[in-house]
């Protein structure tokens, strides 16, 4: 378990944002602490999955973050599927 800093952007949002989250935390986890800073505050909720992309690829939501090939200060995008 290590610290792993993520920038991050919410598709819609005009905010890039820094995200601390543990290497051993799911990708679901981390695209909710993305989604907790931006969903109902600039981007409306929406009943619908919330997927997270590295470098293109939409990353499996039960994998760890650490696992996906994602690094320290790696940029993430966060979207409604």
């Amino acid at each position: 378990m290590a610290l792993l800093p993520l920038t991050a952007l919410f598709e819609g949002d005009v905010l890039e944002l820094l995200i601390p989250v543990d290497d051993a935390d799911s990708v679901e986890t981390v695209t909710a602490a993305i989604a907790h800073h931006v969903v109902g505050h600039r981007v409306a909720h929406r009943d619908a999955p919330i997927r997270l992309r590295h470098n293109g690829n939409v990353l499996d939501p039960h994998a760890t973050i650490g696992a996906s090939g994602v690094g320290p200060l790696d940029h993430v995008e966060a979207f409604y599927d």
